[in-house]
Parts: C-alpha cells; structure tokens; sequence
C-alpha cells in the first residue's frame, strides 16, 4: 500500500528524467543448436519483415557434464530469442 507524501511548500524537488527504454531489434526463431568448446551457437531467421539470418554464440564459463549440455541443447533449440537496445547519450569527449 502506497502511502501519499506531503511536500513542504517551500521545498522543490527536482524529477529524474525518465530512463529509455529498450527496444526491440530483433525477434529470432531458432533453427539450429550447436554445441561448442564452452557452449553453444545458435542460429535463426529473424521474424517478418527482418527475416535476416542470426547467430548467436553462448559461453558458460564452467564446464557442461553431458546430460546438462543435452537438457540444454534440447531447451535452446525450442526457444525464440529477442535482442533489444537502450539508446544511451552520447558521451562529452
């Protein structure tokens, strides 16, 4: 339950400006799950309009015993991935 504040009248209070919000790239069906030394790769098409081929390479930094690496493998490849973007400012050199 939120309760409301009073503010003193002779206070100002600044407001942050808002934060971006991230936006969407990319929406990607996966196709194909490859293991890899320390992970997998995947690979996609994007979903229309993009319909751009993806790759996107998954490192684990501990190692994978085999049942864990089919349980995910089998996970991964029933999978849809979406890549999205915050704007940031540009930094003052």
């Amino acid at each position: 339950m939120e309760i409301p504040r009073q503010r003193s009248p002779m206070r100002t209070r600044s407001v942050p400006a808002p934060r971006p919000a991230y936006q969407p790239v990319a929406a990607i069906e996966i196709d194909a799950v490859t293991p890899s030394d320390r992970g997998f790769t995947l690979t996609g098409q994007g979903a229309p309009p993009d319909r751009g081929m993806y790759r996107l390479d998954l490192r684990f930094e501990l190692p994978l015993d085999p049942s864990t690496r089919t349980v995910l493998g089998e996970l991964l490849s029933q999978s849809d991935l979406t890549v999205s973007r915050r704007d940031t400012a540009p930094r003052n050199s």
